[in-house]
């Protein structure tokens, strides 16, 4: 016998030989020392490792129907909606796509979970152990729903759930996803730079505030592609209606009247988007120049107007009282008499002064009064 046509193949413990002839595959070769007769050179004997459990091999469907490895290896055969996660000594190794595997067991502990896919939204227990794996974006879109804000998810158009902050992940291509965020804080935005006539034929400029916050997710996705935006407008045509019916003093004495009127016309179409109205304001009011000399002119007329009033009732008021104080003293002699002992006192309290009493009976009522 020529040795030269004779092979001889080692296989260790942890391997295992894939024997093919002619291209066929005619079996498995277990651990120890193989002599195979091949005169012409048309066996082929592929030595594989148990220690990587992932048996990958162009034929593995020629030895799959084989039932060489039945009970030997962890077989999967994934349908188009059908993928798997691969755990492999307690630990995550990778997701499989549609398609035939094949994993040794024995020497590594190899556990397969198979998942169907046609629910889009992939939930697990380990899903973040699974999102930091390797090669997971060729198979799972992710996606995190920050702090404050909320998830919309929408599947080939329809709405299917609204999600809280967290992280989540859906199948790639499986269907049409949609997944917005939604921020639920209080937002805020002018309305800016207004030019709007009164009902009598002045022009000003103004800003409007308004602030509001999310209630309805789902609402403010599916109505309006940008609500802020759709608010605005509503905003901007509402405040040039509430303004342009009134007069300019009337709309200047009662801003929060306005604020109030704003509000009330635009808070129905924040609710149909999904919206809640918090508050509206009217911050800033420009008005032409020659419009402020004007006011600021009447301002002063009116201004002077009020002080000129306050003084003549001052003047009624001290001469109504000069007045009493006459009657009262003309009515009551000895009132008189004290009144000017008074301004007698005042005076000799800054001069000398001397007191010539000429009148009968004068001295005497001086001296009782005294």
């Amino acid at each position: 016998m020529n040795i030269f046509i004779i092979k001889t193949i080692k296989i260790r413990s942890y391997e295992v030989g894939l024997y093919f002839r002619d291209g066929e595959f005619r079996g498995l070769l277990s651990a120890g020392r193989h002599w195979i007769f091949d005169p012409l050179a048309n066996v082929k004997v592929q030595v594989v490792s148990l220690r990587e459990p992932w048996l990958v091999n162009d034929k593995l469907d020629v030895i799959v129907r084989s039932g060489a490895i039945k009970d030997r290896a962890v077989v999967l055969d994934l349908k188009d909606y059908e993928r798997a996660l691969v755990w492999i000594d307690c630990r995550f190794s990778h997701i499989l796509p549609p398609g035939l595997f094949a994993y040794w067991m024995g020497l590594r502990d190899v556990k397969v979970e198979v998942i169907d896919a046609r629910k889009v939204r992939f939930e697990h227990k380990d899903l973040n152990v699974i999102a930091r794996s390797p090669l997971v974006d060729r198979v799972l879109d992710m996606a995190t729903v920050e702090p404050h804000h909320v998830g919309v998810l929408f599947v080939d158009g329809e709405y299917i759930e609204t999600l809280p902050p967290g992280r989540y992940a859906v199948w790639k291509n499986m269907a049409q996803v949609m997944f917005v965020q939604e921020d639920l804080r209080e937002v805020m935005f002018d309305v800016a730079g207004q030019d709007i006539m009164t009902a009598d034929k002045v022009s000003l400029r103004m800003n409007a505030v308004v602030t509001y916050r999310v209630v309805d997710p789902r609402q403010t996705v599916s109505v309006a592609d940008d609500v802020r935006q759709s608010l605005y407008r509503d905003a901007q045509l509402a405040l040039r209606a509430v303004v342009g019916a009134r007069e300019l003093d009337t709309f200047l004495t009662d801003k929060d009247g306005v604020a109030s009127e704003l509000s009330d016309s635009i808070r129905p179409r924040a609710k149909a988007l999904g919206l809640e109205l918090v508050a509206v304001g009217i911050r800033d009011v420009i008005l032409p120049g020659e419009m402020k000399e004007l006011m600021n002119k009447v301002t002063e007329a009116k201004k002077a107007a009020e002080a000129n009033l306050i003084t003549r009732r001052e003047e009624t008021a001290a001469m109504r009282s000069q007045a009493n104080t006459a009657k009262l003293l003309a009515d009551n002699p000895t009132l008189m008499r004290l009144r000017e002992l008074e301004v007698l006192e005042k005076v000799a309290a800054n001069a000398n002064l001397k007191v010539v009493l000429g009148e009968k009976g004068l001295a005497d009522r001086v001296v009782n009064l005294l």
